[in-house]
């Protein structure tokens, strides 16, 4: 069966709303549920936070589509607690559903996925940033990360680079546990923590620290800052490779002509492949 292309945003979805309320024994704010492309969610009547997602079978991979649970055994992260989950087949589609209840986010998200303009962040939130990410990048799993849904694998890796970048050699070496999906709108402010873990699991070195700062371009100082303070990663091989895998889709062949991130993603990009070629 061909799996349907949705948009929750755009789909009804209370029939969902009524199983996730009967399973987990809550009540959902359904004025203030907030839709997304593949998920929505809402605040509950326990002062906790339901978020459900859509995932065709296809997408859940050797993992599961436990990503929220299972992100509960990380340590010295930033990130809400997670209580309880429920997920079915549906019955008509080749479609997962997940609903799984967190405790509620100690801000508001910094802003969209990309950003347009610079956010107030205080040292204190760069500060718990890093401290997340390097406490996340010491800690292991048999997870794999899945980035847009996609299984992150070397061959993943290889073609989305040198669909844009012919020349680079892209073997990869060192493998950390990542977010997957660290972009502004899964960060909060004036607190840190970092949320939506469904995609979370092992990738290349670097790979949130180049997803953030791929979201970051657009302001061109944030892009600098992002760098600068995960310098760390992203002065490494694989934190090199991995800013022409997120600025490779930035560029690749469905770039978007008035994506205003397209002339700082090719400028760095440029300077990366020349940093990655080999010296005599």
């Amino acid at each position: 069966m061909t799996l349907r292309s949705v948009d929750l945003r755009k789909e009804p979805v209370e029939g969902v709303l009524d199983r996730v309320e009967r399973s987990l024994g809550m009540s959902l704010d359904r004025e203030r549920v907030v839709r997304k492309r593949r998920s929505v969610g809402a605040r509950t009547d326990r002062g906790t936070w339901v978020r459900i997602e859509r995932r065709g079978l296809d997408r859940i991979g050797v993992q599961g589509g436990d990503g929220i649970a299972s992100a509960e055994a990380l340590t010295e992260v930033a990130k809400p607690a997670w209580f309880a989950g429920v997920a079915w087949r549906d019955e008509t589609e080749p479609v997962m559903w997940r609903a799984d209840e967190t405790e509620l986010l100690p801000g508001t998200p910094v802003g969209s996925a990309v950003l347009t303009k610079e956010p107030r962040l205080s040292e204190e939130w760069w500060a718990a940033l890093n401290a997340s990410l390097d406490a996340l990048r010491g800690q292991r799993t048999n997870r794999i990360a899945t980035p847009d849904t996609e299984t992150l694998t070397q061959e993943l890796v290889t073609g989305t680079i040198r669909g844009v970048f012919p020349d680079v050699d892209t073997s990869l070496g060192e493998w950390h546990p990542a977010h997957a999906d660290f972009n502004w709108a899964n960060l909060t402010a004036p607190v840190f923590c970092a949320f939506d873990w469904e995609d979370w699991g092992m990738a290349p070195r670097g790979l949130d620290a180049a997803t953030l700062w791929g979201a970051s371009l657009a302001v061109p100082s944030l892009a600098d800052r992002v760098r600068s303070e995960r310098r760390c990663d992203l002065e490494t091989r694989d934190g090199r490779l991995m800013t022409l895998f997120v600025a490779a889709k930035i560029l690749g062949p469905y770039a978007d002509p008035d994506d205003p991130r397209l002339g700082a993603a090719r400028e760095t990009a440029e300077r990366v492949v020349l940093e990655l070629q080999p010296r005599c």
